[in-house]
């Protein structure tokens, strides 16, 4: 019987399209809130405060990166069960994930009001900037747990093929969070002005009540992730469902990591090339934003569609979801790189001003690198069909290998000859051999066998548990 948000019934191409382009307006409206909360503090605080923003933000990211990759586990799970019709089953991983995920992210919140003066000190926060970014850091860390929480039935929703409510509130937080930012920021109204704090404080009230908002959405309209009287007792972390987050989630979250590391990497070789450089790339970064959204959209909507597809036993089918996929990634990533190369001026100029001449240097840095993101989307889509069939490793040693031995190696053994153009090629350098590595892993590491495994351990056990209920509400005659 069909259900609402069955991923596995329909032509595969355009139930993934359909299922991709809410997650990707929903990415691009995240990234616009952040765009706009910037020029807001910028321009009613000044420079410190933004800098401010930026050295909290990087914490933040790198504090909840793991919290992320067990969110990632989660909806491949509840994707599998959803997708072999284990409704229960699906509850009970969306359940323990809420759990485990809201007390870490409440131990985080203490561990991290008490050490954000230590790790800005790391950061060597410049002075000016210190205080406000203690400020600013102290209270978006006091929002984590419910922020975190938000952040996983998002996922959850996704996994059981819901990619519309998300956008729905993600509509609704940069929305709220627009307007309240200079409202509480500069004191309008019956607000008081209170500085930084009132950007943290804006972004902590829009995504409360977008979050409360959407639990009664989900509640009110009956929503598979719902839990209801004794469904409350899956909040309560469960041992078995908990090995799978932590195991899974793990090497889901280091790969967050070490995307990290390599972007600071490289921040730190292109301000070895001068002030001039340095702004050129950072406009250029504002663009790689959005074109990388497509690639990130496709890849988590590849991962909870092949997850149903598992969970269903469709194996003949998966193939079909990943070449979808790949499509998918080269026409609307294809496109977008497309359009940013034809009109990468005035799109630069916004960062830069028309008379800067970092911009033709920004305009050189699209050129030779922008076109990675092609490469990199097809990595996703195949990575992410591995992620939703269980393998996490895998995908974490390919990206590990291509953005330090390679990359770093390329730029390594090519900037005496090409100077600069080193660092910008080994971009695409780098997303080649991530391509390579990626379609090798996905033909013949044995993911698929591992997977088929542990999927059809599982309808066993369900199977048994089933006939064991049936069982005992038999009546003895």
């Amino acid at each position: 019987m069909a259900m609402k948000g069955d991923l596995t019934e329909g032509p595969i191409l355009r139930t993934l399209l359909l299922f991709s382009v809410p997650t990707l307006f929903s990415n691009a409206l995240q990234s616009l809130s952040g765009t706009v909360n910037s020029i807001w503090v910028g321009r009613l605080i000044g420079e410190e405060a933004l800098a401010a923003t930026a050295n909290a933000n990087i914490i933040m990211f790198l504090v909840s990166a793991a919290a992320f990759g067990f969110g990632m586990a989660g909806t491949v799970k509840i994707g599998q069960r959803y997708g072999a019709r284990n409704i229960d089953g699906a509850r009970r991983t969306f359940g323990t994930a809420v759990g485990f995920c809201c007390l870490l992210m409440v131990a985080i919140a203490v561990g991290g009001w008490l050490l954000a003066p230590a790790l800005l000190t790391v950061l060597e926060t410049p002075g000016g900037a210190y205080p406000l970014a203690l400020t600013y850091l102290r209270l978006i860390f006091l929002s984590m747990p419910f922020m975190m929480v938000s952040i996983i039935l998002t996922m959850g929703l996704r996994g059981t093929g819901d990619s519309r409510t998300p956008l729905i509130f993600m509509g609704v937080t940069v929305v709220l969070d627009t307007i309240f930012n200079p409202m509480l920021i500069a004191g309008v109204g019956p607000f008081p002005a209170l500085g930084i704090a009132g950007s943290a404080l804006s972004t902590i009230i829009a995504s409360f009540i977008s979050f409360v908002a959407m639990v009664i959405y989900v509640y009110s309209r009956d929503l598979p992730l719902r839990l209801r009287g004794a469904e409350l007792a899956y909040l309560v972390p469960n041992r078995e469902e908990l090995r799978f987050i932590v195991g899974k989630g793990m090497p889901m979250g280091a790969q967050m990591l070490l995307m990290s590391a390599a972007g600071i990497i490289v921040v730190g070789l292109v301000n070895r090339e001068g002030l001039l450089m340095t702004a050129a790339y950072g406009a250029a970064m504002q663009l790689f934003t959005y074109i990388q959204m497509p690639a990130m959209a496709v890849g988590g909507a590849v991962s909870a569609m092949a997850a149903q597809f598992i969970g269903a036993r469709q194996w003949d089918r998966l193939d079909q979801v990943t070449r979808a996929g790949v499509i998918i990634n080269f026409v609307l990533t294809g496109s977008v790189t497309l359009l940013l190369l034809l009109f990468d001026r005035p799109a630069l100029v916004l960062f830069l001003g028309p008379d800067s001449p970092a911009v033709p240097l920004a305009r050189h840095i699209q050129f030779l690198a922008s076109w990675n993101f092609v490469f990199f989307g097809v990595t996703m889509v195949m990575t992410a069909t591995m992620r939703a069939g269980g393998a996490v490793w895998v995908p974490l040693w390919i990206l590990g290998i291509a953005l330090y031995p390679v990359r770093l190696g390329f730029y390594y053994l090519t900037y005496g000859t090409l100077g600069s153009d080193a660092i910008w090629l080994s971009f695409p350098v780098g997303a080649f051999s991530a391509l390579v590595l990626a379609w090798w892993a996905y033909r013949y590491s044995g993911w698929r066998a591992r997977a088929v495994a542990e999927t059809e351990e599982e309808a066993r056990e369900q199977s048994q548990a089933d006939g064991l209920a049936t069982g005992r509400m038999t009546p003895n005659l």
